[in-house]
């Protein structure tokens, strides 16, 4: 019998990209394993940005209205654990993990399928009311489209992995909203998508703010058809997104990882001159993120998380020499943090950010300390 650190090493060794993209062996795996996913219903999250954070609101909103809620995000910051959620709680890993083994070995599952199918059998031997599941990439041919989902949530779009979902805002919307099913609600946090919901098969369409806020409440309502208390939502705090970790220098982390996330975060940053870490991933749009970077201050680190796709320090640093008046380049990860730390002094602040990858390096090294 495999120990948890032999699951949790296996899962790591394991490619998080399928060689195609497809749903095939997906459904393969989760019918070895009783087929879990349709042991509840689930509310499905997919868009481009604000996913984690809108899947574990509207979780903290269904468990506060009495249902027992599953929950499932990716990727994550402080460690794997951080995926599957059970009223709030981390799933056992290790028992989710050996669950899921030995048909994900036999069938040759990437990473990601793996992490997917041992969340849902987790819910389902828990026998949860509902899931709150994120999508991974896209929608249609995404693990997580093995749901029976009444209600989808859709962010929001922007352009992201156009090489698989389109070349298009439109053809992206089209290939994230193929996850509904006839009959299902979606809830839009963009308006313009409602027509291309309608023609997916939504028998309603919700269309509320943009805030993640806004979409999970509209969603547990939408599940629960009652209205319910925010309150529970908007005192959850997840990590790696706007989380402040430390105050001497202000020390903020968030995982934009894309120009609208990084919009996002200029708009909620508290208003001080911040020296800048970051990893961007090569496929992103770089020469953007580090121009709306450079409106927060002169200083830039570069540094390059373990993802394979980030783009080498050096580049990086290059490439930020256009929008900043000081780069340096620090490969790696924690002795780009501790730069910027000396650099900020007690009375500056530091900005983390660009990859969600990024903060999972950091965050296994450095666990997060009290703040005052």
């Amino acid at each position: 019998m495999p120990s948890a650190a032999d699951n949790v090493a296996w899962v790591e060794s394991l490619s998080p990209w399928p060689e195609e993209f497809g749903l095939e062996r997906m459904r393969r795996l989760l019918a070895e394993l009783g087929d879990p996913q349709d042991a509840f219903p689930a509310i499905h999250v997919v868009g481009t940005n604000g996913k984690t954070t809108t899947t574990r609101m509207c979780a903290a909103l269904l468990a506060a209205a009495g249902k027992s809620v599953g929950a499932y995000t990716s990727p994550h910051v402080t460690g794997w654990e951080e995926r599957a959620q059970l009223n709030g709680e981390a799933v056992d890993l290790d028992v989710a993990l050996a669950r899921a083994r030995p048909a994900a070995e036999q069938l040759g599952a990437t990473q990601f399928e793996v992490l997917t199918a041992a969340a849902l059998a987790e819910f389902a031997a828990a026998g949860v009311d509902v899931a709150v599941v994120e999508a991974g990439l896209g929608g249609r041919l995404d693990a997580t489209n093995v749901l029976r989902a009444p209600v989808v949530v859709l962010t929001n779009v922007d352009l992201e992995h156009t090489d698989v979902l389109g070349d298009t805002r439109e053809e992206i919307a089209r290939e994230k909203l193929a996850v509904l099913g006839p009959g299902a609600t979606a809830v839009l946090g963009e308006p313009e998508w409602e027509e291309l919901a309608r023609e997916a098969g939504a028998a309603s369409v919700v269309v509320t703010g943009r805030s993640n806020l806004a979409l999970a409440v509209a969603a547990a309502e939408s599940f629960l058809g009652a209205p319910v208390d925010p309150g529970p939502a908007e005192a959850l705090a997840v990590p790696g997104r706007l989380e402040r970790r430390g105050e001497a220098p202000l020390e903020i982390w968030d995982g934009a990882h894309n120009l609208a996330g990084v919009g996002y975060v200029l708009a909620r940053l508290p208003a001080r001159r911040y020296i800048v870490v970051a990893s961007i991933l090569a496929d992103k749009d770089v020469d953007g993120m580090l121009a709306a970077l450079s409106a927060l201050g002169d200083v830039f680190v570069a540094t390059r998380s373990s993802n394979s796709r980030a783009l080498p320090a050096e580049e990086l640093a290059a490439k930020a020499g256009r929008f900043f008046a000081e780069t340096k380049s620090i490969a790696a990860p924690v002795d780009a943090l501790d730069r910027a730390r000396e650099r900020a002094g007690a009375e500056g602040a530091v900005l983390v950010t660009g990859s969600l990858y990024l903060l999972a390096d950091l965050a296994a090294v450095r666990p997060k300390a009290p703040v005052p």
